[in-house]
């Protein structure tokens, strides 16, 4: 046993064997492997009464498991090469890459995500190194050292973490974080880096169900007057307000995706999303802040970007239409749904316009509503 009270293991060889890196022979073959005996209550490690040998985490026991199987795989290697058998290797195998670095497994994951997505992807990454860095004192994490206690520990740690400005993130963030995370977990699980679904076992964050800003019909037409620094933007914005589609979506939409459907002129396309495949008529105005058509494969909004630069300019173009509530891209979409119900439009055609898998998605937009609709009676008061 070290000084540090951990074990390290290694195989005792006899008779030695040769060592083909020193050309000497050797007795000892560290294994680089170490395990830490549980302490009990009263200070001293616990032994199990059957085996009269120390108590071991689950952790270490697949760790003393990986040992005895090398060092029958060097048995064999040495006596019988042909006894090592088929199961062993599996198990060799899946304890190998049990031993792979889940941070870089999440990096993978993030850097096939595009545009607002993968912005979200990255935010929660840094949450999630911070997290490792403080419970692991290292920059990695193996699959076979994560827990469902360690994944409970950081959706605490996301539910207290702090943004770029010192002050705590929302609740529906850190729930937008830990889903990401737990998207991981699964593919972990999936690709057969983690042994046990982990990800089944651990809670999501519950959201908070917050008010969705929207504009009014009155503010939409001061936007269309009002000047932004961006063109693109602003036009890409408003067509999201006449067709309720994401910035992702809007982003990827190329010309030859618009198509003439027994004489309408209908984007044809893949939600980025919920991968489902929609249709979605263009009105007259919808067509127009399109622009002149181009090449099939040229992107409609050429230009259209998500960054903090052009955040920076939707605020400026916000605020100079005199309009002081905190309107992001996505509220031109809020603003779709919220016009189109306000016009009455029934709930399941919105559900349908948005690609919203459940209709409980869109009631959302009915509550809204009614929210707007009691503060406008509060505002006339004459007594």
């Amino acid at each position: 046993m070290l000084s540090s009270g951990r074990e390290s293991l290694y195989l005792d060889y006899y008779p030695a064997i040769l060592n083909v890196k020193t050309g000497k022979p050797t007795r000892r073959e560290f294994l680089g492997m170490y395990i830490t005996p549980i302490v009990g209550a009263n200070g001293k490690l616990r032994i199990d009464k059957k085996t009269k040998s120390y108590v071991y985490s689950d952790t270490d026991r697949e760790t003393i498991q990986t040992a005895t199987l090398i060092r029958d795989k060097r048995q064999n290697e040495l006596n019988k090469p042909e006894v090592y058998t088929e199961h062993e290797a599996q198990i060799l195998k899946a304890n190998e890459r049990a031993k792979g670095d889940f941070i870089k497994h999440f990096e993978n994951i993030m850097n096939s995500k595009e545009g607002s997505n993968y912005s979200t992807w990255k935010s929660a990454l840094v949450h999630l190194k911070k997290y490792v860095k403080e419970t692991t004192g290292t920059e990695s994490i193996a699959f076979s050292d994560i827990t469902v206690e360690w994944c409970d520990g950081f959706k605490a740690f996301l539910l207290k973490a702090k943004g770029k400005r010192k002050v705590a993130i929302a609740n529906n963030t850190a729930s937008t974080y830990f889903f990401k995370f737990k998207t991981a977990l699964k593919l972990a699980y999936n690709y057969e880096y983690l042994q046990k679904n982990i990800n089944a076992k651990v809670s999501a964050i519950p959201e908070i169900e917050t008010r969705r800003e929207f504009l009014r019909l009155d503010e939409l037409k001061k936007l269309v007057k009002t000047p932004c620094a961006d063109d693109v933007l602003k036009r890409a914005a408003l067509f999201s307000a006449l067709t309720g589609l994401r910035h992702i979506d809007i982003y990827r939409m190329k010309w030859g995706q618009i198509v003439d459907v027994k004489g309408i002129p209908t984007y044809q396309f893949r939600t980025k999303k919920t991968s489902t495949i929609e249709d979605l008529p263009l009105s007259s105005e919808a067509l127009y802040l399109c622009g002149e058509r181009q090449a099939d494969d040229v992107r409609v909004f050429d230009g259209l970007i998500y960054s903090a630069y052009s955040n920076k300019h939707l605020a400026q173009w916000i605020g100079n239409a005199g309009i002081t509530r905190n309107i992001t891209f996505h509220s031109f979409r809020h603003t779709f749904a919220t016009l189109q119900l306000a016009s009455g439009t029934q709930l399941t055609t919105i559900q349908k316009l948005l690609g919203h898998k459940k209709i409980t998605t869109t009631q959302i937009y009915a509550k809204t509503l009614d929210e707007a609709k009691r503060e406008a009676t509060e505002k006339i008061k004459i007594l």
